[in-house]
């Protein structure tokens, strides 16, 4: 059976282009300049954008100087439209996400701005497409779509909470344990990138792409989305409790975070590669200023960067507390006892082995040191503590709390903390590999 149908490039062209022409001369006759658009025109205009540019591509029009312009501003649809989508995404549900009161109203004022700029985009390169559909003879649609065919989800409606399975109660205690963890490690990551006030544009350039660019801000993508399926997946959330209100905010940083990065990699993604001066032939780069000239590339970045970047790290840092209560309220923990560094005691290789196990688990460890108790995770306080151990000729200490961490420090223990008698280091077993 034949997957091919013999008809004309021009033909199918003309039939790849017909709904996504429908969709920009929509754009095109809007006369309302307060109209915002809905998810289902944003997401219209993705999958027709898309299917024309996978059209395209099919056919060789990145390297044929006829089409390049055409297929590039099917690419810049695309691209915005995603990033719209999450944006709109975040507005329509800000409402639901369980944050503290009035903390972000900045934030929701700013998300509205920032989608209206994305947005203004896409209505300024509205005009240029009909204009070079219409010089490559490419048929456009009589009408655009009907308002009627672009309804918002929005509703004050909302549906009972009534399905409440609180029979893995364990077994979710050790869910929340593994995401509160998971969670912490990416906050302390993504810490690189914090900062308090807003970047100029000669330090955004500095940054983008050499220091932050999509395969970065992908990446956390990925590691958030991954730890909201698993909380969406083995986490319930029941009715009218202290506990569940926290883990109601919880999820509202996992899906904020997400959205946000979702729209700060598809602006990335957009002005890496087809914005941004890489060395391209003659060709792309005249294409390339084209777009420029459509699309200010100082907005995109600034959006990406001030906006995302910055809300991004601040709905981390504000999720850390929520996650280290979570993390502390569901851990299994224990007592274990074990011998101090021969020879030296706990100077500063073993202290900050103990202290970085602890900080890997993210959960609270006390040492107890006789009446004396000492924060685990610290450096600073092994070390006071090694003061009263070496003075006290103590030869035994223990630890209490998270019993991952617990079991880690008991394998660290059996090879005397990574030290030989002489005080040099030592391979680690595999368990504590992370530790390098």
């Amino acid at each position: 059976m034949s997957l091919t149908c013999d008809i004309s490039f021009k033909e199918k062209a003309n039939i790849f282009s017909f709904e996504y022409l429908k969709c920009i001369l929509f754009v095109d006759e809007l006369d309302d300049d307060d109209y915002i658009f809905t998810k289902k025109l944003y997401s219209k205009l993705i999958t027709t954008s898309r299917i024309l540019e996978d059209f395209l591509d099919f056919h060789g029009a990145k390297k044929n100087t006829e089409w390049v312009f055409y297929r590039e501003l099917c690419a810049t649809i695309r691209h915005i439209s995603l990033a719209c989508y999450s944006q709109r995404h975040i507005l329509n549900r800000f409402n639901f996400y369980s944050f503290e009161e009035n903390r972000y109203d900045t934030f929701k004022l700013e998300s509205f701005d920032t989608l209206k700029i994305l947005q203004e985009s896409i209505k300024i390169a509205v005009p240029v497409i009909l204009e070079e559909a219409r010089r490559l003879q490419i048929n456009i649609p009589n009408t655009g779509y009907n308002l009627s065919y672009f309804p918002g989800i929005s509703s004050t409606q909302q549906l009972d909470h009534n399905i409440d399975d609180l029979t893995v109660k364990d077994q979710q205690k050790k869910n929340l344990t593994l995401i509160s963890s998971e969670f912490l490690e990416v906050v302390k990551d993504f810490d690189q990138f914090a900062f308090y006030e807003r970047y100029d544009l000669k330090k955004i350039h500095e940054l983008v792409p050499e220091k932050i660019n999509e395969v970065t801000i992908r990446r956390y993508e990925m590691l958030i989305h991954n730890i909201q399926s698993s909380f969406d997946s083995y986490v319930v959330i029941a009715k009218s409790s202290s506990q569940n209100n926290k883990l109601d905010q919880l999820r509202s940083h996992f899906s904020v975070v997400f959205h946000i990065l979702q729209v700060m990699g598809s602006l990335l993604h957009f002005y890496e590669r087809h914005l941004y001066d890489i060395g391209f032939k003659d060709v792309y780069k005249n294409v390339s200023v084209s777009l420029t000239e459509l699309i200010d590339p100082d907005v995109l970045l600034d959006r990406a960067v001030n906006f995302c970047l910055f809300y991004a790290w601040k709905f981390l840092s504000s999720g850390k507390e929520l996650a280290l209560i979570i993390l502390n309220e569901n851990m299994e923990t224990s007592l274990t006892e074990v011998g101090i560094p021969m020879d030296r005691g706990f100077h500063s290789r073993p202290s900050l082995l103990v202290a970085k196990i602890v900080q890997h688990y993210g959960g609270e460890v006390k040492m107890l040191v006789n009446s004396d108790v000492f924060d685990a995770s610290s450096v600073l306080d092994i070390q006071w503590a090694g003061g009263k151990i070496k003075k006290e000729k103590i030869e035994k200490v223990q630890f209490k709390g998270d019993l991952r961490a617990l079991n880690d420090l008991e394998i660290l223990a059996s090879v005397n903390y990574g030290e030989d008698h002489m005080g040099k280091g030592i391979p680690l077993p595999k368990e504590l590999s992370y530790l390098i």
